[in-house]
């Protein structure tokens, strides 16, 4: 691919140095760690914008196919976004049964008796199957609303250079933004509405040897790899939740162990500060859960304005021409 201005150069290595830093986000933090999934709705929303300033610089001709193409993608991203927004805002009900859980252990740790044991038992066990509903209602809003060819990967290799060059370059930047997209699309559907094996790893064929394409090509593998080394579980993949979950099953466990014992579980009596531990623990994943969630569904909702605004922008750049 051969960029045709300073301008087109400069958005293709803005595009290679967000994917590689994502790629060292990825590779420093927890796999699919709220900070990456934020990371990557950072850089969905500054490669949107960074092509609608493209597009001024470039002073592409008004009324041509150029406009059509930047719709469709656009469109395209938020129609997926939608559908990740949704599964997020999902996110919010477990967070309430996860704070009933710690209300409920919290006062029973104030005064243990088999009453309290009971509701806090019950409480886990409520939180526990709001996970499943949730994960399986994430399930069917991919396979319903998400069309695969939506995440698909084009392969650069069968488009000629007259036609990636086309409008000063501005085809080949739509087609690699695509790519980038499609991948980070992709990241957040696994991660915070549903991954499955099904799913495969990413539809389409592997990228060329171009600069921005060798970067998309090491997160691909980086990707693939965490999700094998999971063991291929289907679900939701986001850190803070499978750890939410995970704490709140060793809660459980230490419950159900007590009274198999006929005592209360470690932590009361003076018998020492696990149970305490785990609590905590449990009470910071959801915080940590809450505030994340929060924090990408907002990040989403600003994008929205970003894509109406860009839209509305090249419109006015079309008519004024």
């Amino acid at each position: 691919m051969r960029p045709s201005s300073d301008a087109v150069r400069s958005f293709f290595s803005f595009l290679s140095s967000g994917l590689d830093e994502l790629d060292r986000c990825l590779a420093s933090n927890a796999f699919m760690s709220l900070h990456f999934l934020q990371r990557a709705v950072a850089l969905l929303r500054s490669l949107n914008s960074q092509l609608v300033s493209l597009v001024q610089k470039l002073r592409l001709p008004p009324g041509e196919r150029w406009l059509d193409e930047y719709m469709d993608e656009s469109s395209r991203l938020w129609d997926v976004c939608h559908v990740i927004k949704l599964g997020i805002s999902g996110m919010e009900s477990y967070n309430s049964h996860g704070a009933h859980v710690v209300s409920s252990l919290e006062e029973w740790r104030r005064n243990p008796n088999p009453h309290l044991t009971l509701q806090v038992t019950r409480a886990i066990s409520v939180c526990r199957r709001e996970a499943v509903r949730l994960e399986e209602e994430n399930r069917v809003l991919v396979e319903t609303k998400i069309n695969p060819a939506s995440l698909r990967f084009d392969d650069e290799r069968v488009l000629t250079d007259s036609r990636l060059n086309g409008f000063n370059g501005f085809r080949g930047v739509l087609y690699a933004l695509r790519n980038a997209s499609s991948l980070l699309l992709q990241i957040l559907l696994w991660g915070s509405v549903y991954c499955s094996p099904e799913q495969g790893v990413f539809h389409g064929p592997a990228c060329s040897s171009s600069a921005y394409a060798v970067s998309v090509a090491r997160l691909r593998q980086r990707l693939h790899g965490e999700v094998e080394g999971l063991g291929g579980r289907p679900g939701i993949l986001m850190h803070e939740f499978r750890a939410a979950r995970a704490s709140a099953e060793e809660l459980r466990e230490e419950m159900e162990k007590g009274e198999t014992e006929g005592r209360e579980p470690e932590g009361t009596a003076g018998r020492g500060s696990g149970l305490r531990e785990k609590v905590e623990g449990l009470k910071g994943w959801l915080g940590t859960l809450r505030s994340g969630t929060e924090n990408l569904v907002g990040q989403l909702d600003d994008l929205f304005d970003e894509i109406v605004e860009g839209r509305k922008k090249l419109l006015e750049i079309c008519s004024h021409h």
